[in-house]
């Protein structure tokens, strides 16, 4: 498939073209472009919990150092020192 990223209306006009009549390319251009899609959103959504998981860190670091409690962050370093 060439470099070209088809859009939302590019590909609801191939999709209007999908008829009894259209081409085996056309299709399998749209199989290809949906695949790779679902692929980029698996891998958006991967992100999304990676970066809702480092969130959650640097609250439970935040909210201890807010209050002054060396105790709680040192207790924390601690206990999650293999995973930082």
């Amino acid at each position: 498939m060439n470099d070209r990223k088809l859009g939302e209306r590019d590909l609801f006009r191939l999709a209007q073209k999908v008829r009894p009549g259209s081409t085996r390319v056309q299709v399998e251009e749209l199989r290809l472009r949906i695949a790779e899609l679902e692929t980029e959103l698996q891998e958006s959504r991967r992100l999304n919990v990676r970066v809702a998981e480092l969130l959650d860190i640097v609250e439970e670091l935040l909210v201890p150092l807010a209050q002054r409690d060396e105790a709680k962050v040192k207790a924390y370093l601690d206990s999650h020192a293999s995973a930082l």
